[in-house]
C-alpha cells in the first residue's frame, strides 16, 4: 500500500511539475534586433524558434518579426546571466528549398556550432510499476554545423561522434573534458569542449 502511495505521489509532482514547467518563449529579455533594412532596435526581446518569431517591445509599442526581416538579434538571457547571439540564416527546410531561420551562435572558429531549441513530447514508462506511462513536453537542443562553404548541416551524434570530428586533437579534447568533467550532452559544457578545440587552430 504504501509503494501505491509514493508511486501516486510521484505521479502526481511530475504532472504539476510538466504544467509549471517554462520555456524560452516564456521569457522576455533585453536586447537588440538588427533588421534587414539595417535597423537597429533596442528594447525587450522574446524569442520563438519553432516559428522563427520575435516579438520585440519598446516605447510603449510591439512589434513582430520574423527571420526573413532580421540579420541578427542578441539578448541578455537571466535565466543563466549571460550574452546569447542569434542569426537569421538560409536553411533547407524541405526540397533542397533554403529559407531564413534563427540559429544561436554557440562556438566560431574551426567549427562553428550553431543551435535551435526545440519542444518535444517525452513518453516515460515506469519499468517497476504497471500504472501505465505520461507524456511530457520537454525542451531539446539540436546542433547544426557552419561549414567554410556556407552550407548548414544537422549534427546527430554523441561524444564519439564529436571526437571524429576533431580527428587529431580528440585525444586532447578527450583528456580536457575528463579532466574538467565536462559532459559532450550538456550544451554549455559542449561549448567549453568546442572552445577549447578551436584554440589549437588560432
Amino acid at each position: 500500500m504504501k509503494v501505491k502511495i509514493i508511486f501516486f505521489l510521484c505521479l502526481f509532482v511530475g504532472f504539476i511539475s510538466a504544467f509549471a514547467q517554462q520555456f524560452p518563449s516564456d521569457y522576455w529579455h533585453e536586447g537588440k534586433i538588427v533588421l534587414d533594412s539595417g535597423d537597429t532596435l533596442k528594447g525587450v526581446v522574446k524569442y520563438e524558434m519553432q516559428n522563427d518569431l520575435l516579438q520585440f517591445q519598446a516605447d510603449g509599442k510591439n512589434q513582430s518579426f520574423t527571420a526573413r526581416k532580421v540579420l541578427t538579434f542578441e539578448i541578455f538571457d537571466e535565466t543563466v546571466k549571460q550574452y546569447r547571439q542569434f542569426y537569421s540564416l538560409p536553411f533547407s527546410v524541405s526540397n533542397g528549398y533554403k529559407a531564413p531561420v534563427f540559429f544561436e551562435l554557440l562556438a566560431e572558429g574551426k567549427i562553428t556550432l550553431l543551435c535551435r531549441e526545440a519542444l518535444e513530447n517525452r513518453t516515460y514508462s515506469p519499468s517497476f510499476s504497471a500504472y501505465g506511462s505520461w507524456t511530457r513536453l520537454i525542451l531539446v537542443y539540436k546542433y547544426f554545423l557552419l561549414q567554410e562553404n556556407g552550407n548548414i548541416v544537422e549534427f546527430i551524434g554523441k561524444k564519439n561522434d564529436w571526437l571524429d570530428v576533431m580527428d587529431n586533437r580528440s585525444d586532447d579534447v578527450q583528456r580536457y573534458a575528463k579532466i574538467n568533467k565536462l559532459s559532450f550532452d550538456d550544451k554549455n559544457e559542449l561549448v567549453r569542449i568546442i572552445t577549447y578545440y578551436n584554440s589549437f587552430f588560432k
